[in-house]
């Protein structure tokens, strides 16, 4: 006999079943999603007070998180505590399945994981299809075929939830003998609506960095102002090699990349002002600038006129007084180069540049005068 022949009227009870149960079930989920994400956020928020409390030195907000954690705390105990009265799920039932499909999935194992595709077809509602996951022994495979009936448990608030049943009583066994199951439309396939366990556990995850989040832009201006003078000065230069103390200074940066070097233009004035917000004073005694590194030396000591002012330099013009040098002072092949800015010698003399070029003939030099003038030159072999 067929259990699900019902014609039109059954398929449309079926339908309306159906979607009743995924109405239901969409609710419930909502409400433990909107629950999980209310207390995650307010956990988050708590521990985030906690935190900026101690950094801020504020007690209200330290009071005010840990009692907050302290009721979460209780509500969770009392809530695992609690079994309320009337509410238990119901009891699985049984009823008679027909198989669709079955697929093993692993066969290294005594017990071996099977995804079957049932119509499961109850006593008091209309059939349905579900798939299911099951791990069956290896040995009872066998007595599982498409087209055959098995026995299942279901539950009828929540259909999804499917188990064969791998030891069925006489009577029910019997009845899977006799039984034919005619198959459900795909319309009318179940499958829980809730939210997956990884998508769980990311929910949980981003309210609870919401939570702290919140908390720590409400006090963000205090946070982030607070001991700002004492970090400052306490500070190190984040330099490749710097040192300072109370009446010198020293400091350099070296520029990374194989295509870059302080010759682009632009890039060695962008470097003194780095280097300058390290030292803290435009004035120094000493820069060398070389293709990938420039470094500063100062002494805190020393008169406005004996030394340097960072920003006064013409460094756009830097570039033409090296390859000038590397052209005109008769090295051929040029390996390195360097620049040397000092204070001028004499009352009212401005910096004096040297530009240093080194290759496989020797060394050879020009100087050069704050506006980039060249002034003297040293070619190979001269002496100087």
């Amino acid at each position: 006999m067929g259990t699900t022949g019902q014609g039109q009227a059954g398929q449309d009870v079926d339908e309306a079943n159906g979607q009743a149960v995924k109405r239901r079930s969409a609710a419930s989920g909502f409400l433990d999603a909107l629950r999980l994400s209310v207390t995650s956020g307010v956990t988050g928020a708590a521990l985030a007070a906690l935190v900026v409390g101690v950094i801020m030195e504020a007690v209200p907000v330290f009071v005010t998180g840990g009692g907050v954690l302290v009721v979460l705390i209780l509500i969770g105990v009392v809530a695992g505590r609690r079994t309320p009265a009337g509410e238990e799920p119901p009891a699985g039932r049984l009823a008679l399945a027909r198989i669709e499909d079955l697929r093993a999935t692993n066969g290294e194992m005594a017990d071996v994981p099977v995804k079957f595709r049932l119509t499961v077809a109850p006593d008091d509602r209309p059939a349905y299809r579900v798939k299911i996951n099951q791990a069956i022994n290896l040995v009872d495979i066998p007595s599982y075929r498409p087209r055959g009936t098995a026995v299942v448990t279901y539950r009828p608030d929540e259909p999804w939830e499917v188990r064969i049943v791998t030891r069925p009583t006489p009577e029910w066994s019997r009845r899977a003998e006799e039984a034919e199951i005619d198959s459900a439309p795909e319309s009318t396939l179940v499958s829980d609506p809730g939210v997956s366990e990884g998508s769980w556990c990311v929910l949980c995850l981003l309210a609870f960095l919401a939570g702290a989040a919140l908390v720590v832009l409400l006090f963000r201006g205090e946070l982030f102002t607070s001991g700002d003078g004492d970090g400052a000065a306490a500070k190190p230069p984040s330099s490749s090699s710097s040192s300072s103390t109370s009446r010198t200074f020293s400091t350099s940066t070296t520029v990374s990349g194989p295509s870059a070097s302080l010759l682009t233009f632009g890039r060695m004035r962008l470097t003194a002002m780095e280097l300058e917000t390290r030292v803290d004073t435009a004035y120094v005694t000493a820069i060398t600038i070389e293709d990938h590194r420039m470094a500063v030396r100062g002494d805190s000591t020393r008169p406005v006129s004996e030394t340097v002012h960072l920003q006064s330099l013409p460094y756009e013009l830097f570039p033409g007084l090296v390859r000038e040098a590397r052209t005109t002072l008769g090295v051929r092949d040029p390996r390195s180069w360097r620049i040397d800015v000092t204070p001028g010698s004499g009352a009212g003399a401005g910096p004096r540049v040297r530009v240093t070029v080194t290759g496989k003939e020797g060394t050879a030099h020009l100087d050069a005068d704050a506006t980039g003038r060249v002034t003297d030159r040293r070619a190979v072999g001269e002496s100087g």
